[in-house]
Order: C-alpha cells, then structure tokens, then sequence
C-alpha cells in the first residue's frame, strides 16, 4: 500500500485505484459518522457515497495542511447536513429550555448500544444539533450557521434533546430496578 500523501496525490490524478484505496481506508470510519446523522442505514450509505464523490472532486482544493481525515470528516458533515437542509426538516420555531439539563445515571446500567439507539431515535433536528454540539464539538454559532437556524434555536434544540434523552435513560433505569428489562 502506497503512503496517504501519495494516494492523495494520486487521487489529485483522478487515479482509481489509489481513489480506491483511500476508500478502503476511511469508509468504516466515515460511515459511522454517517449514521449519527441519519435516520437510517440507507441514508447513511446514500450520504457516504455522496460524500466520497464530493471528496473526490474536491481533493485538489486539500493542500496537505491539517488532518486529511479531518478534512474529509468535515465533507461528510456537511453532505448529510445537506440532506435534511434540503427537506427543511431543521425549520423550527424557537422553544425556550433550560440552558442545561442534568442527567442522574447509573452508569453500570447503560450500553453504548443503548446509548447510539437512543440518540438515533431523536427527532432529526434534535439528533442534529445534539451531535454537532456533543459528539463533534461545534458551537452553537457554528450549528446554527451550518443548519441555517438561529443560534437560540440551536440552543434550544440542544436542551429539548438532552430533556428526551434524559427521559429514555431514566426510564430504561426505572424498568431495570423494577426487573421488567
């Protein structure tokens, strides 16, 4: 396998096999941050491709300064970002929450299944939101610039989804104690 300055180079080429090794290499992981920005394992498919085309059409912009990967995780962003900017299902009127929510839970009795399940299971415009803020570390200028939102309406999307998801683990917590899960 050659080195990933030279697969760039050779991508920069429009060289289809080094397209594909660079493929090969970051679809997994891309993927993943795929699916925390879809609804579905479809969407998510639909998203990396798309987002590997984008790729591959841009690479001569990406001039070897910063992360290749992090580069490339931003092109993912913003194609499935595009994706629910183009169904309008981010336009919400403005709700006021409360800036944080504290969630008191037993750690022990959580899985990261659990957890993904969850955050997938989020209105779209709150999975949106929660992950750029929480997951991925945008702030909510950032958000609300990329979505096309109000940064309090970024804010408060934040606070409805942290309040949904506060909801699910305490209840998932509740069935446990009392031994109906």
């Amino acid at each position: 396998m050659s080195s990933l300055h030279q697969l760039i180079i050779n991508c920069k080429k429009r060289d289809l096999k080094s397209q594909s090794e660079i493929y090969h290499l970051f679809a997994g992981k891309l993927f993943a941050l795929c699916l925390k920005y879809s609804k579905t394992k479809q969407a998510a498919e639909d998203s990396l491709q798309d987002a590997f085309i984008t790729i591959f059409n841009k690479i001569d912009q990406f001039k070897f300064k910063g992360s290749f990967e992090g580069w490339m995780k931003r092109i993912v962003i913003n194609t499935a970002l595009q994706t629910y900017r183009q169904k309008n299902i981010l336009n919400l009127v403005e709700e006021n929450y409360p800036e944080e929510v504290v969630v008191d839970i037993d750690e022990e009795g959580l899985t990261l299944s659990f957890l993904l399940k969850i955050i997938q299971e989020l209105p779209e415009r709150y999975r949106m939101v929660f992950n750029l803020y929480v997951l991925d570390g945008y702030s909510h200028k950032e958000i609300a610039g990329m979505l096309g939102i109000a940064e309090g309406t970024s804010k408060s999307n934040l606070s409805r989804a942290r309040l949904i998801l506060k909801e699910k683990i305490e209840s998932n917590q509740q069935h446990k104690t009392a031994g109906l899960i």
